[in-house]
């Protein structure tokens, strides 16, 4: 864990590197030089006392920050990093402008493949995109020494939308056939944007009563704050895209009759993965287990942390235990002690090495408080007389060969039970796809598992529909979902034109 250092003190000794830089960047530094700039560290509030509030955690580049960052990349030729994304954004061309200090230039470089640069940059995997195929993080044998493209990305969103500098993209005329968005999610609004610029008449259709999907009900506040989302869903109504909340499509009315009635021409299906999976073991009805998307849903969407405001209670915890490692495990275990938990426990039966969430999310878990058990997995809950949690039952693992994907697979140890005191449990093990869609809509297939099966230009079984995100993909990230949805995007706008 690194010792934390205050964003003054980052802010002030960027100043000082960047006046020591700033000439021989104007001279041009050659690859030995800026091979030898060190990485910019991203300010963050302390551990301590954000556990504690709902505000975002990462405080973003200085100017001079993201100036040293950026004369930090090679501008490879090959350039690696952009294969690396999912959305193909030019990765080197818009640092360049970083590196010159034209932060509006970069930015609308972003946004010629990526409308959400502000969401993307906060909560992307790029040390598993972009960044781990960087030369840099390459040359350091590490994909954490690589260029901060995503915190790159976050500052010039930043800076455009903090100085009033947003610049809605360009409609083309009106081409009189309307498309149908379901989901507003980043797989929807990549879609309701890309078909938008083609001049097609764009609906979203959500059916809860905010616009933004799992990036306002699943990713706290303290990750991703939601007046940006609100940003960028305003800015695809300034282009025209008109959004339909409270509207559960198969409910308030089905897929056929959008397209059959209501007169659309095509329709897109990205209405994510919300069917939350459970451990099935004996004591999960107890009155204190949640599933981490109705626990994060509560927090997220309803703010039931505003007491005295909320329209959903929140329920109170003082030892939370959380069983999962993936992100929304890290989201769950941190959103516990802004809820007043006083201890809050991870049990993951795999080891630190094959925890699935972003090293930063675990680090930041870890700093804030978080304890990690791992090896360690429930196998009842253990109620008191008022059908509340009041333990966990738990077994040990240890780790076996690795299968055929080369992942060790856990073994329970024999005799290993053992329990935890805790009075609420969160079961963060992933989503499955809500099967609403699929039942009202006849001649539409999904696989065993419940995803909507598509081509490669993502259509469906079903004429005039396509499909993307997590209802396609599992649960996955932000980025990829929106990559599936620029695919879909391009096959719609080809449809249309035909």
């Amino acid at each position: 864990m690194s010792e934390f250092v205050s964003q003054e003190k980052l802010a002030a000794k960027a100043v000082e590197d960047y006046n020591n830089l700033k000439d021989r960047i104007a001279a041009g530094l050659t690859p030995k030089d800026r091979n030898g700039i060190a990485q910019q560290e991203m300010p963050v509030q302390e551990p301590k006392v954000r556990a504690r509030n709902m505000s975002e955690v990462a405080l973003g580049y200085t100017k001079e920050q993201a100036i040293i960052e950026a004369n930090r990349c090679l501008q490879c030729k090959n350039q690696p990093c952009v294969n690396g994304c999912p959305v193909n954004v030019h990765i080197p061309e818009f640092i360049a402008q970083v590196a010159k200090g034209e932060f509006k230039a970069a930015v609308d470089i972003i946004k010629q493949t990526n409308l959400l640069p502000a969401i993307c940059g906060r909560v992307c995997p790029q040390e598993k995109q972009c960044q781990g195929q960087c030369t840099v993080g390459k040359v350091y044998k590490s994909a954490e020494k690589a260029v901060s493209i995503g915190r790159l990305e976050r500052f010039v969103a930043d800076y455009e939308r903090e100085n009033n500098l947003v610049t809605p993209p360009q409609v083309a005329p009106a081409t009189g056939k309307k498309v149908a968005v379901i989901g507003s999610g980043p797989a929807g609004l990549t879609v309701a944007a890309d078909t938008r610029r083609a001049g097609h008449d764009v609906t979203v259709f959500e059916a809860f009563h905010k616009e933004g999907g799992v990036m306002v009900y699943g990713i706290p506040e303290f990750r991703l704050p939601k007046a940006i989302v609100a940003k960028e869903v305003e800015n695809l109504k300034k282009m025209g895209v008109h959004f339909q909340t409270n509207f559960l499509v198969g409910r308030t009315n089905t897929l056929d009759q959008l397209l059959a009635e209501k007169g659309f021409d095509a329709a897109f299906v990205g209405t994510g993965a919300g069917l939350p999976k459970f451990l099935n073991i004996p004591g999960e009805n107890f009155i204190g287990v949640f599933s981490a998307n109705e626990y994060l849903t509560r927090a997220n969407l309803m703010k039931a942390y505003m007491t005295d405001k909320a329209d959903t209670p929140m329920y109170k915890a003082k030892h939370v235990c959380v069983s999962g490692g993936g992100n929304v495990a890290m989201d769950a275990a941190r959103m516990a002690f802004r809820l007043g938990a006083e201890t809050v426990t991870i049990l993951y039966r795999r080891t630190r090495d094959e925890l699935p969430a972003r090293r930063e999310e675990v680090a930041h878990a870890e700093e804030e408080g978080v304890v990690f058990r791992f090896l360690e997995s429930p196998v009842e809950v253990v109620g008191d007389e008022n059908g509340r949690v009041k333990a966990l039952k738990v077994v040990s693992f240890e780790l076996g060969e690795p299968d055929a994907s080369g992942r060790r697979s856990p073994i329970q140890v024999p005799n290993s039970e053992h329990e935890i005191e805790c009075d609420a449990l969160i079961v963060a093990l992933g989503n499955g796809s809500n099967p609403l869609m699929v039942r009202t809509t006849p001649g539409l297939e999904a696989d065993k598992k419940g995803h909507i099966i598509v081509d490669e230009k993502q259509a469906t079984s079903h004429a005039k529909v396509w499909a993307g995100g997590d209802i396609v993909l599992g649960a996955a990230t932000v980025i990829l979902a929106m990559g599936e949805g620029r695919k879909a995007a391009a096959a719609i706008n080809e449809y249309l034109a035909k």
